[in-house]
């Protein structure tokens, strides 16, 4: 079973790897990670704002990882 994400493990790796994009592909956005990874988080801009952004993109994650949880039936 997937686990929701959290926010501060989401922050952990931003602050430590976010301009390679480890944030990204904690939340599933391989497209988004592949292109942090080779442009230096988008050359830091993209890394900064999301500072900002984090918290709505963990808990679009979390919504939609619920959304799914509720229309597969276990």
């Amino acid at each position: 079973m997937i686990k929701e994400r959290e926010l501060w493990v989401a922050y952990l790796l931003w602050f430590f790897l976010g301009p390679v994009g480890v944030h990204k592909f904690y939340l599933g956005k391989i497209g988004m990670g592949i292109l942090y990874l080779f442009t230096g988080g988008l050359l830091l801009i993209g890394w900064i704002i999301d500072l900002f952004t984090l918290p709505s993109q963990v808990r679009a994650y979390n919504d939609e990882l619920r959304t799914l949880r509720e229309e597969i039936p276990l």
